[in-house]
């Protein structure tokens, strides 16, 4: 009875804190309201609409007429959809490593405090402020073999010297990676330098006074520390990754014949050249399946497990 007795105002107590919490930080609860509105209408609104529409026969304009799963069974049968999926795994996984390699390298050069380091700071990022399109074009002038880097090697002697990689099938989508990694690692080198920097002092004391060398306490002790900044990296190359599209527009225009074609281009191909909006909404519907099924597992395990613990 006495337990029954202490229980009754305890759960009385919880019920009344609920309210008083549910009216806590009210202006920005309030002020996330258009953010909020703005997902909910625009963004899985507009996704629904696709995979909806992906299921019909739209051709200039959205009919209702559906046709089951026939768009798709014309996606996965179209040999420019699958070309542009094995270029977009060859791409996605070569740009994830390198970037995160590269940017964590020259984050921890920087973090030396080397002699200008404001200079290379800024030379890494800056091109990071350039559109897409103009870094495809920068890029497309220096590998083109007239007038780009093979021919100003043969110019120095080497007359057998041969580098066209985008004229060059087998090889085209590592030219377009090459622009991808020139101008995105810069800002994976900002990201994480500003986590290094954020660490304590004393964890660097502490690894001197061990005698462990400056590489080792980098990837023992730094990397799980900054797991958050790497997270937060993965996550803006993955979705530079999905949308890639101005760069092999600029580069390549798909080409030759169809040896860099992405995901993107396709769909905006099929939407806007073709006509074909029932064939566009179905590759974008694949797109997002391939996104969900990456995130979705992910998210799980970083946030039910945390929950769990």
């Amino acid at each position: 009875m006495a337990d029954a007795g202490m229980t009754k105002p305890l759960t009385d107590r919880r019920a009344a804190v609920r309210p008083v919490r549910a009216w806590r930080n009210m202006n920005a609860k309030v002020a996330s309201i258009p953010m909020v509105a703005t997902v909910l209408v625009i963004f899985i609104g507009c996704s629904l609409w696709t995979v909806l529409y992906s299921f019909t026969d739209s051709k200039l304009l959205p009919r209702e007429r559906f046709v089951g799963l026939e768009q798709y069974e014309r996606l996965w049968g179209t040999d420019r959809w699958l070309v542009s999926i094995g270029n977009l795994a060859v791409f996605g996984v070569l740009s994830m490593v390198f970037s995160l390699v590269i940017g964590f390298t020259l984050a921890a050069m920087l973090d030396r405090k080397i002699r200008f380091e404001n200079a290379f700071r800024t030379i890494f990022l800056y091109p990071f402020a350039l559109s897409f399109i103009v870094t495809g074009l920068v890029w497309q002038w220096i590998l083109n073999p007239t007038y780009g880097v093979q021919k100003v090697v043969r110019d120095l002697g080497w007359t057998s010297f041969s580098f066209d990689p985008l004229y060059t099938d087998s090889i085209v989508i590592y030219g377009i990676l090459i622009a991808a990694l020139w101008q995105g690692t810069g800002l994976v080198m900002c990201l994480m330098l500003a986590g290094i920097r954020g660490i304590d002092e004393d964890i660097w004391k502490a690894s001197r006074v061990e005698g462990i060398s400056v590489w080792k306490t980098y990837i023992v002790i730094i990397i799980p520390m900054i797991r958050p900044v790497i997270v937060t990296a993965v996550v803006i190359i993955a979705a530079g990754i999905v949308k890639v599209y101005d760069l092999v527009v600029a580069q390549t225009s798909g080409g030759p014949g169809n040896a860099s074609q992405m995901p993107a281009l396709y769909v905006m191909d099929k939407m806007f050249k073709d006509q074909n909006l029932a064939q566009g909404f179905a590759a974008s519907t694949m797109m997002l399946v391939t996104v969900a099924i990456v995130l979705i597992p992910w998210a799980y395990l970083e946030f039910g497990g945390k929950r769990r613990g």
